[in-house]
């Protein structure tokens, strides 16, 4: 049973290899191999938004949610859904328009600012090399289950295969990458998990006999947590870099406000289904080891024990392509940041002036970009070999971006009289915020990492963070009138250019 499981999953990573050289004949400059051209239509936009959101935490996480506390373990990816849906409706458009590349490209645009902005790209690198980690990690982690691979090896081999397609062809590859992994995760859940689950527990009927009215609450998970959920993961996905290089990819403002929205609508129904199924498991797997062996092995026990061979494997392989989506987005926003943002940010601590992205010489571009691509992932596979908990440093950086970073992106979008001083302020005020509530919290809990894993400190670092932002800006000097200007002509469509062309930009 487990060669033929294990067949099914190579078969599926083989495939991803392919991927790789069509894109690479798709990819010809920069916008190419990073947007994927800004050409996806509706169809291309719905499946990479949705692949790139719902990776292994809403999966296999999903599942363990819902086999722990029944209906109510679908609001961590209800909260993701959501975080779709909002982006999509209120900022997309407008991102899309903007024809930027990473989030620092936007705050300079709107702020006028560079030295103002341009620590935002060190914050969101470490944010999705660390998420690039954790999803490498977390797919391995099948593999040791399937072919008896050391951790490490299982690492280093899945991890390898997620370069190559992501190196290779860049963003055209990893969206059709992301399509077939977006087509077997419906089939895996909704089409297989999901019926063959509530049948071996005898149905709803038969769940609600066998398990106590408490897992048909909303609000079995605890209030606190569903509303740490939208904190962190509503909030975090209207800023990540992650998910705007995909809303980047979209054709026209349209497609990625409707396109969104309809990825946004699929993950409250994905989530929904990843609580029922678990929920199901407890009934027809009532003794898995949840307290020892974790929640996420609920999951594979529905794919081995409930399901038969061949379905079981490509319910794995549904896992492997969740995560895999995930890893290869975080990838890619990684290097993009890292070339676009970070390289010139610090070779202007050198003198040094570097212009990315000119498309002067597109072959010498993409090249680049590649090298980038295949650098980090390097970096990202040693990481999630030699950190012990890359959870704990992942959220770290999460906390970072959100307590120190959303309230400057999200201001600027919203609030035309904020500028770039009170966002570097308040971008400044939230991380230290942030960073030292975690640290006393850190050396006052009993428990490691208990400190890393607290509410608190995002919570401090977003009211330190508007506080600071919305004073200062009323204290200082507004926006320069000729970068307003441009900003309004660029979120408008007027201005025909990618990446950076700011009028008067403050040094």
């Amino acid at each position: 049973m487990e060669y033929i499981n294990g067949t099914i999953v190579a078969v599926y990573l083989a495939a991803m290899l392919a991927f790789g050289w069509w894109g690479k004949s798709r990819t010809k400059n920069s916008s190419d191999y990073l947007v994927a051209g800004r050409r996806l239509g509706p169809f291309l936009y719905t499946g990479t938004m949705a692949a790139v959101v719902l990776g292994g935490a809403s999966t296999v996480g999903g599942v363990g949610l819902g086999y722990k506390f029944g209906i109510s373990g679908m609001w961590l990816v209800v909260a993701i859904g959501v975080g779709v849906i909002l982006l999509s409706l209120v900022f997309a458009p407008t991102l899309q328009r903007l024809k930027v590349f990473t989030v620092s490209q936007m705050l300079t645009l709107r702020y006028g600012s560079k030295s103002a902005t341009n620590t935002s790209g060190i914050v969101m690198l470490a944010y999705t090399l660390m998420l690039c980690a954790t999803s490498t990690s977390a797919y391995a982690t099948i593999f040791v289950v399937l072919f008896g691979w050391d951790k490490w090896a299982a690492i280093a081999i899945g991890g390898i295969i997620v370069v190559i397609y992501s190196t290779i062809g860049g963003m055209w590859s990893i969206t059709l990458a992301d399509q077939v992994q977006f087509v077997i995760k419906t089939i895996g859940i909704f089409a297989l998990m999901l019926p063959f689950a509530l049948n071996a527990a005898g149905g709803m009927d038969g769940i609600r006999e066998r398990v106590g009215a408490e897992f048909f609450t909303w609000d079995g998970i605890g209030v606190q947590t569903i509303i740490t959920y939208f904190v962190v993961y509503t909030l975090g996905l209207l800023i990540g870099q992650d998910i705007w290089q995909r809303v980047f990819t979209a054709k026209t403002p349209k497609v990625a406000r409707w396109g969104g929205t309809t990825a946004g609508i699929y993950c409250v129904l994905y989530g929904a289904a990843g609580a029922i199924i678990g929920l199901a498991a407890r009934v027809a797997l009532p003794d898995i080891d949840v307290v020892n062996l974790g929640k996420d092995v609920v999951y594979a026990e529905v794919a081995t024990q409930l399901l038969p061979v061949a379905v079981g494997g490509l319910v794995l392989a549904a896992a492997v392509a969740a995560m895999m989506s995930t890893a290869s987005g975080a990838l890619i926003a990684a290097a993009t940041v890292a070339r676009t943002d970070v390289t010139p940010f610090v070779a202007g601590w050198f003198g040094k002036q570097i212009n990315v992205n000119s498309n002067e010489n597109p072959e010498h571009d993409v090249r680049a970009n590649r090298i980038w691509v295949m650098f980090l992932g390097i970096v990202a596979i040693a990481l999630a070999i030699m950190v012990n908990d890359v959870v704990a440093a992942l959220t770290i950086a999460y906390d970072i971006l959100v307590g120190g970073l959303l309230v400057a992106i999200i201001g600027g979008l919203l609030w035309k009289r904020g500028n770039g001083i009170g966002a570097a302020l308040s971008m400044a005020a939230g991380t230290v915020i942030t960073l030292g509530t975690m640290i006393v919290l850190e050396i006052q809990a009993e428990e490691q990492f208990a400190g890393i894993y607290a509410n608190e400190p995002i919570y401090y670092g977003l009211i330190a963070s508007a506080v600071v932002y919305v004073v200062v800006s009323l204290i200082t000097k507004p926006t320069e009138r000729a970068v307003i200007e441009h900003w309004n002509a660029r979120v408008a469509g007027e201005v025909d250019v990618e990446g950076i062309e700011v009028p008067a930009i403050q040094k």
